[in-house]
């Protein structure tokens, strides 16, 4: 397949970008049950920005409620519309929408939408890197790259659970694995399920830590020791799967290659 032009890539993230800027400053007018605001005030109101600590995502998250109660449609395609950016274009944060779930629809609709929503948006990052992606990975990542084709061969016959344990206890980074799976011929229902599934952990857990979003100091409270040594346990388990089908795999080459070499030694008999 011959190189595609970047050009095509920056024409998608450039109008998926206007698109969402222009959702994210056109939000409706919210009456906020106290007395008018100011035009600047307002304004403030009216528009928004990805969080980048806590107190930004409590501000947005109390913002959003707000809308909510009147808008609900329009909460829900603004917040969809920004996890599929993320998503689609490989950018780090989605720990932070994955809260914002969680204190807008509450634990299980928001663990919903973001076991779907990041299904959905790790689909289009592997379509958009198996189209424009590859020579870019090859040139930036060779020795990761090299790697990571080096274990997906290793664990061929039994890859849904080879990947199921790379998500559920990420050694490699998720958009990592997003950009490179079309490169290393990872088939695209594997890829789609083994995230709706092996995410599932990590997402209820954020998802959770929104529903208590006000009593929640730090990030660094997502990840207790008890909770990484769970995530662990449960990305064993996702393995077992994978080692007992490479094993039985194993035994059952090897009995066919004694076998040949029987017949042939019978043969010459």
């Amino acid at each position: 397949m011959s190189a595609r032009s970047p050009v095509g890539l920056l024409l998608i993230f450039g109008t998926a970008t206007v698109c969402l800027y222009l959702l994210s400053r056109n939000l409706p007018h919210a009456s906020y049950g106290r007395e008018p605001v100011s035009e600047e005030e307002s304004q403030e109101h009216r528009s928004l920005t990805f969080p980048s600590d806590l107190e930004e995502l409590r501000a947005i998250a109390g913002l959003l409620h707000s809308y909510k109660a009147q808008h609900s449609s329009y909460v829900l395609l603004l917040f969809c519309s920004a996890y599929l950016y993320k998503q689609t274009f490989a950018i780090p944060g989605s720990s932070f929408l994955n809260i914002l779930a969680g204190a807008l629809f509450g634990p299980w609709l928001g663990l919903a939408l973001c076991c779907i929503l990041t299904a959905i948006g790790a689909t289009f990052c592997f379509l958009l890197s198996r189209v424009y992606g590859k020579q870019f990975v090859v040139r930036r990542f060779p020795d990761r790259l090299a790697v990571l084709q080096h274990k997906v061969q290793e664990n061929r016959n039994s890859l849904f659970f080879f990947l199921l344990f790379l998500r559920l206890f990420p050694m490699t980074p998720n958009w990592f694995l997003n950009i490179t799976s079309p490169i290393l011929n990872v088939p695209l229902t594997h890829f789609f399920f083994s995230i709706v599934v092996g995410l599932l952990p990590y997402n209820f857990i954020c998802v959770q830590t929104g529903c208590i979003l006000s009593e929640i100091s730090s990030l660094d409270n997502l990840f207790s020791w008890s909770i990484v040594m769970k995530l662990l346990a449960i990305a064993m388990v996702a393995l077992m799967p994978g080692a007992i089908i490479k094993h039985c795999s194993h035994h059952q080459l090897t009995g066919k290659v004694k076998n040949g070499h029987l017949d042939s030694s019978r043969k010459t008999r």
